[in-house]
């Protein structure tokens, strides 16, 4: 006989754990309010009318609420124009950093080759080096191959290969066994069959976690589109909202209706591909 309660079938947790969990919860509760609060602010603001941004004390809920701070945002920013330049962006650099990152990644872990050590290594190593370093030796490059002005600067390198996705498939590929290589071999199968029908497929999530991490980038980029974009109807979003600010008094309550659009691709985008994304984070490898 069981000295332990049972309730509902189950072992009832001992208060000590229960109160442990309990404790968890609300501290992830406050962290987590303390990332959201800026964003409900944001939405927040961008319902509001001019007189009400500086209120004092502050007004969370909007009265009356001005849903169309949205439309006139969009129409004062030529936000569709922008959109589509970033979207061409990151649709591209993602294209380019599955494709490149995971083919370096295969060559580093399941093809034997000399010297494959020491470049993982110097692969590694890139990643400690700041993009500020490198940003004028890139610029002089760019110029000198006459792609300024263009966003063949801002894709070229996605489809060079990431370090950190190099690294992050590296651990992926690692966890398949060589066994499946070996028997697709016997069955007479390519480097390349191997690599689309077999691995592609089992490193689904880690290639979303790759996918995912790159367009964020790409959508947020500023400084690489402030660098090598002078043309205004070749703006990506955050520089457009950047010239915005710049050329006009700012309208606090219209930037923020700008900002809260400008976010919302990037939430929809982590609602779909979450499981995928944070399945690829914690490099869970293959099941069963």
């Amino acid at each position: 006989m069981h000295n332990e309660k049972k309730l509902g079938g189950k072992r009832r947790m001992p208060p000590r754990k229960r109160l442990g969990r309990v404790l968890l919860y609300v501290l992830m509760l406050l962290v987590a309010a303390m990332y959201l609060l800026p964003f409900l602010w944001m939405v927040s603001t961008s319902l509001k009318t001019p007189a009400q941004v500086f209120v004092n004390p502050p007004e969370w809920i909007p009265n009356p609420v001005q849903f169309g701070n949205y439309a006139d945002a969009v129409h004062r920013i030529d936000y569709l124009r922008y959109t589509l330049n970033t979207l061409f962006v990151a649709v591209l650099s993602v294209l380019g950093a599955v494709i490149s990152s995971s083919m370096v990644a295969y060559s580093l872990s399941k093809i034997r080759w000399a010297l494959r050590g020491p470049i993982f290594a110097i692969v590694l190593a890139t990643m400690m080096i700041p993009y500020q370093v490198t940003m004028i030796p890139l610029y002089i490059i760019w110029r000198n191959l006459g792609l300024m002005g263009s966003y063949w600067p801002l894709i070229i390198p996605c489809f060079l290969g990431g370090s950190y996705y190099v690294f992050l498939l590296r651990q992926f590929y690692m966890t398949i066994p060589d066994s499946l290589m070996e028997a697709a071999t016997i069955d007479g199968a390519n480097e390349g069959r191997i690599y689309v029908s077999i691995l592609l497929p089992l490193i689904r999530p880690a290639l979303t976690s790759v996918g995912v991490f790159t367009f964020l980038a790409a959508w947020s980029d500023f400084l690489g589109p402030l660098l090598y974009i002078n043309r205004a109807d070749m703006y990506t979003l955050s520089l457009g909202l950047y010239g915005y600010v710049s050329e006009h008094s700012v309208e606090w309550h219209l930037l923020m209706a700008a900002s809260v659009i400008f976010v919302v691709p990037i939430v929809i985008l982590f609602f779909f591909a979450q499981k995928q994304f944070i399945e690829g984070i914690t490099v869970t490898g293959m099941k069963g």
